[in-house]
């Protein structure tokens, strides 16, 4: 009898330890390797005093053929440079070469993708980006204002890391144009956009991303941006490589003003290199 009691008390307090790790609260961590999917964001946001700095190529279309050096000899390339101000909020600014085009946006956390105690299927990140062209027109006798320069894009992310290899992600999008290129073009575009990504190895991941434009919006010569790409991760850098039919660094570049046909050849070879410095905070 003296016996059972210590190992009654001992089964009790083992029970509860138990019960309390099922307590805990676990969140969804890497649902995409970086803040970018291939051209676009994705879910995941920077923590807290880290900045990010993003050097985007893209090169020419392959079906340029030898003479361009299928694409190699043309180049578009975009300077980025991100901070997150909080764990669910960053900011970030960039510089792209395609029609000399500066942007900056800000992405807020709204939901995490947890379970355990307390149970949230999906998370959820808002962005909001502004960007301007400032090519000089090839008319100077016909001005263009500086509020007809700028464009802007609104994104809801919905994301669900189903293990530690696949994740897929929803994006419901609109575009402002303040400028278009004919009176019957509309200047809000609505968009879908769909990212998946499936973990090959721990330092190889394979990508992909689709933005659906509801049709009757532009001209029939517009098409949807699709992309596809290899990460590597290499601990301090992550390394891309990826292939697009659209040749714009920027969401309104890419979203609204896609021309290239995968099935003609019009595809983009590029890549992006990412280095993430922690500026302050706590350690991780």
């Amino acid at each position: 009898m003296n016996k059972i009691f210590p190992v009654t008390i001992l089964l009790l307090f083992a029970s509860l330890l138990v019960n309390g790790q099922n307590d805990k609260t676990e969140y969804a961590n890497n649902t995409f390797e970086g803040t970018r999917v291939v051209v676009g964001h994705s879910i995941e946001m920077l923590k807290e005093g880290e900045m990010e700095l993003l050097i985007s190529h893209k090169f020419g279309k392959i079906n340029g053929g030898a003479y361009e050096f299928f694409g190699l000899d043309q180049a578009i390339m975009r300077l980025g440079l991100d901070y997150a101000i909080k764990d669910w909020v960053t900011i970030g600014i960039g510089r792209s070469t395609l029609d000399k085009q500066v942007d900056a946006f800000a992405k807020f956390r709204i939901f995490r993708q947890k379970k355990g105690a307390s149970n949230f299927p999906v998370s959820l990140t808002g962005l909001t980006t502004a960007s301007a062209i400032l090519l000089k027109v090839a008319d100077p006798t016909q001005p263009i204002h500086f509020q007809d320069r700028l464009a802007y894009t609104f994104q809801i992310f919905a994301a669900r890391q189903f293990n530690s290899r696949f994740s897929l992600q929803i994006v419901p999008t609109l575009t402002h144009y303040n400028l278009v290129e004919k009176r019957d073009f509309p200047n809000d575009i609505i968009s879908f956009g769909g990212a998946a990504k499936y973990q090959l190895t721990k330092v190889l991941a394979l990508k992909a991303e689709y933005y659906y434009t509801l049709p009757l919006q532009f001209d029939t010569e517009r098409t949807n941006s699709l992309a596809i790409g290899v990460d590597i991760d290499t601990g301090s850098h992550v390394f891309q490589l990826h292939f697009s039919n659209s040749g714009g660094l920027t969401e309104p570049a890419f979203i609204g003003n896609t021309r290239g046909k995968w099935l003609k050849g019009d595809i983009h070879f590029g890549f992006t290199m990412s280095r993430v410095f922690k500026l302050k905070g706590r350690r991780y």
